[in-house]
């Protein structure tokens, strides 16, 4: 899986694309807390690409949610989201944990 990061003053965005699922979450988690490792806490995940993403791919966000928010030091934003992947994330529950915006510009502007 092929990652592109964009930085800005107060964020980071990481996208890219394909299926988040059993095979691909870790790779997404262990890209998410390279991030992290570099002390970059607030963090925009751009989906404007990804298809699919499975409890295994929320699991990872949430577990990366989890560790950025550690100590009120950040967030991980979710942007871009395709309207069935969204509704996944309804139904599994997990919408209050994340904020969502649909364009990239006013998810690095309100950070």
């Amino acid at each position: 899986m092929d990652f592109e990061i964009t930085e800005y003053k107060r964020s980071t965005v990481l996208s890219t694309s394909g299926r988040i699922d059993s095979y691909t979450a870790p790779e997404v988690e262990e890209a998410l807390n390279q991030l992290i490792e570099k002390g970059q806490y607030n963090i925009i995940f751009d989906m404007s690409e990804v298809t699919f993403v499975s409890s295994a791919g929320w699991w990872a966000l949430i577990r990366v949610q989890k560790e950025v928010k550690k100590m009120n030091r950040g967030e991980l934003i979710l942007v871009h989201m395709d309207e069935r992947i969204r509704e996944s994330m309804d139904l599994v529950g997990i919408a209050p944990y994340f904020t969502v915006y649909d364009d990239l510009i006013d998810a690095v502007g309100n950070l």
